[in-house]
């Protein structure tokens, strides 16, 4: 049976184009989130980034996941010229997109505001939260834990109606032989962030998880590659892994990397699954092959991969 092939990368943070901060951006948590990047500026690179994708690009994924912040401050232009960063990768339907807390960092508005990405959030046409995409053997649960939080807060939140939306996905039995991906930008594990960037619901949705099982849930905002797991139903174990920024040179946080997660359907059933990591070399000039490891691995090391 063939393998399929998921790339997942996060937390691009693109360069601001002209006109993403504004003056009626003086007195907002912008104002604050451009300060900050005058040095993020130095960390987040383009070429770095260019250079990821390109590596991603040459092994031929069969889809690419992207667990947010595309962006920096949230602003129209910058969400219209991450569309335009998007169309620039290939088909809108071989990419899922869940928002992340940079592209919801100030304003209002719901999950509506992210209307101009809809043919990357799911298959549905529309900017709802969750979307259940069907890929060969798998079913991608895209969630959205991007919501504007106050100043020096990075919190996230999935919100009462997305979780029991998904209570009920899950449950869903045309689903039950597929391999069960959820995506979100906030790790879903106690501990993996501090207070301020947690999110803020996790209890709700570990308790969804424990209740119907996934088989793999992916994330960014870390910027760190991360590994954790969460209790399934019947003592079943959910592996969780993160990965750190795509732009990211080497710095106090995780280098650029990105992972092949390497799904093969069995004859018995169920699925086997190896991760690929490939990012940044030690001396952040090239992109180089990091590691593998099983699913397996995963759901046992709750540490840093």
């Amino acid at each position: 049976m063939s393998i399929y092939r998921i790339a997942h990368l996060s937390d691009p943070h693109l360069p601001p184009p002209p006109g993403a901060f504004g003056l009626r951006d003086v007195f907002t948590k912008r104002l604050l989130s451009r300060i900050a990047w005058r040095k993020k500026r130095k960390v987040h690179r383009p070429e770095v980034l260019a250079a990821l994708v390109a590596d991603l690009q040459a092994t031929a994924p069969d889809h690419v996941v992207i667990s947010g912040d595309l962006t920096n401050f949230a602003s129209p232009v910058e969400i219209a010229t991450a569309r335009s960063w998007l169309e620039g990768l290939g088909a809108a339907s071989d990419h899922t997109v869940s928002p992340g807390n940079h592209d919801a960092l100030a304003g209002v508005g719901g999950p509506e505001r992210f209307a101009i990405w809809s043919p990357w959030l799911g298959d549905t046409g529309e900017a709802s939260f969750p979307q259940v995409r069907v890929r060969g053997p798998v079913a991608i649960f895209n969630l959205c834990s991007a919501v504007p939080t106050a100043p020096h807060l990075a919190t996230g939140r999935l919100g009462q109606d997305q979780i029991e939306r998904l209570d009920a996905a899950l449950s869903d039995p045309a689903y039950a032989s597929l391999f069960r991906l959820v995506v979100l930008h906030h790790p879903p594990h106690p501990g993996a962030v501090s207070k301020r960037k947690r999110l803020e619901d996790q209890d709700a949705l570990r308790a969804v998880l424990a209740r119907h099982g996934a088989d793999l849930v992916l994330h960014g905002h870390a910027h760190e590659a991360l590994v954790g797991s969460l209790p399934g139903p019947g003592g079943a174990t959910i592996p969780v892994l993160g990965v750190p920024s795509a732009s990211a040179k080497p710095s106090r946080h995780a280098p650029a990397r990105w992972h092949q997660i390497e799904i093969e359907p069995r004859p018995e059933g169920g699925h086997a699954v190896r991760v690929v990591a490939r990012g940044l070399s030690e001396t952040g000039t090239e992109i180089t092959e990091l590691g593998r490891f099983t699913l397996g691995d995963l759901a046992h090391r709750p540490e840093a991969a």
